[in-house]
């Protein structure tokens, strides 16, 4: 009998959850994670949704699949991608789409392969999981691929006027009022969601779907914070990976470097149906298996348009990360930063202000928040130069359009204004009331 596969996502999370060591209950998710395979050092492609999701179905980093932006603003993945849920309906599964996606426009989810869709009021989780534990109660037999996708924990938080003193913040972060206040927020969100993955749980427990359900469960990037998502540092691209199902390692947790793009071939592999040829994705069902410990020596996360146009590549080792920017902008550019208490205070410091240096290089051993630059250091030249020209033999290999110049926007596409602070103040807009 072939295996269902159950791909839950949420929007915005990160690593952020208690299991990674998150200062949040999650008493569902780290059961979950007792009697699973967790992924401690995998990454995205890209720190926004898109192009993140994305990669995460076709196995090809943005530049190569198209969705170098945000489906909403305009841009399109590229005509014959080969999609995961194309793949696997073909293959006999019947595929349904429960609240997000965002990969094409609001209802458009056949042109991603899906023939099924169901939302409700909203795309949060309670009314999503509700959805998806009614299909599990009334389901047949016939292998289903469901990805679930639901709006937590994007911004805006709910509000949370007197954070508890005893409130852990994320390292990263300035230890103030402004973040406490945004982290409670985050915390009611994420507490949510793990009750939503305990109802699923239990329902798939007693629908005796369980034993025969590759149950996959992830985020798209970083949280919504200064110096997070929209960024390429760690806490943009950081992400979390949880995988339970026949064959998967119970309480295991996995090291090796990987990153979104491989997710397509090891569901792939893991069924047993061809992976297609020439994509940036590998499957990890080697590591999962213990036949090797690692399948990548680097990755490359890219940053292209979110709400403002910000060329950006990157190239990770488990050591070291090398950041390329492309044009002149803020250390943090304010129209790709979603609005909070924190966004306010990190303007109040002046991180809107300086300009971002076009080289940074960290070890992340040493230095694992990336907090010094150490690009012009001589003791890490030659290591500089090596991840210089292998960043640009990938760019080169990959057809990566950087390379020759600004990346235009596609037709219709709709940028925020570059000298904005609120990412909803749209160019085109501002254009029309002239």
């Amino acid at each position: 009998m072939k295996p269902n596969i159950l791909h839950f996502i949420t929007h915005d999370t990160g690593r952020y959850l208690e299991c990674y060591g998150a200062g949040v209950r999650t008493p569902n998710i780290n059961k979950l994670a007792e009697r699973a395979t967790l992924f401690t050092n995998y990454f995205c492609s890209a720190p926004q949704c898109s192009p993140s999701r994305a990669s995460m179905f076709s196995g090809l980093v943005p530049h190569r699949n198209g969705m170098m932006g945000l489906a909403h603003r305009g841009f399109k993945l590229k005509e014959d991608i080969q999609y995961l849920p194309k793949i696997l309906a073909q293959s006999g599964y019947k595929t349904i789409l429960f609240g997000l996606q965002h990969e094409t426009k609001w209802g458009n989810y056949k042109e991603l392969g899906y023939q099924q869709f169901f939302t409700g009021q909203t795309s949060l989780c309670n009314e999503i999981g509700s959805l998806v534990c009614d299909f599990l109660e009334n389901s047949t037999d016939e292998p289903f691929f469901i990805s679930a996708g639901v709006a937590e924990t994007h911004q805006r938080y709910p509000i949370v006027e007197n954070p508890d003193p005893e409130l852990k913040t994320p390292e990263f972060l300035p230890d103030d009022m402004a973040v406490r206040k945004d982290i409670a927020g985050l915390n009611i969100l994420v507490e949510r969601v793990d009750e939503t993955i305990g109802r699923i749980i239990s329902t798939l427990e007693k629908t005796r779907k369980i034993d025969n359900t590759l149950l996959i469960f992830t985020t798209d990037h970083g949280i919504a914070m200064p110096g997070a998502k929209a960024t390429l540092f760690d806490p943009g691209i950081e992400i979390f990976l949880i995988m339970k199902g026949p064959g998967i390692p119970e309480g295991k947790r996995i090291d090796c470097l990987s990153w979104n793009v491989d997710l397509m071939p090891t569901i792939l592999d893991y069924l047993g149906i061809e992976i297609p040829e020439n994509i940036d994705g590998k499957s990890l069902k080697p590591v999962l298996n213990g036949s090797v410990k690692e399948i990548h020596q680097f990755i490359y996360p890219e940053l292209t348009f979110h709400a403002g146009y910000d060329p950006v590549r990157a190239l990770r080792t488990k050591k070291y990360k090398y950041i390329r920017s492309f044009e002149i902008r803020p250390f943090y550019y304010p129209v790709n930063v979603d609005n909070s208490f924190s966004k306010e205070l990190f303007k109040r410091l002046g991180f809107f202000d300086k300009i971002r240096p076009f080289e940074l290089f960290f070890d992340l051993e040493k230095d694992p928040l990336e907090r010094e630059n150490l690009i012009n250091q001589p003791d890490y030249g030659p290591v500089v130069k090596d991840l210089r020209k292998i960043l640009l033999k990938w760019m080169k290999e990959t057809g990566d359009p950087l390379l020759y110049g600004p990346v235009p926007l596609p037709e219709g596409g709709k940028l925020s204004v570059p000298w904005g602070y609120d990412p909803e103040d749209v160019w085109e807009n501002l254009q029309k009331m002239d």
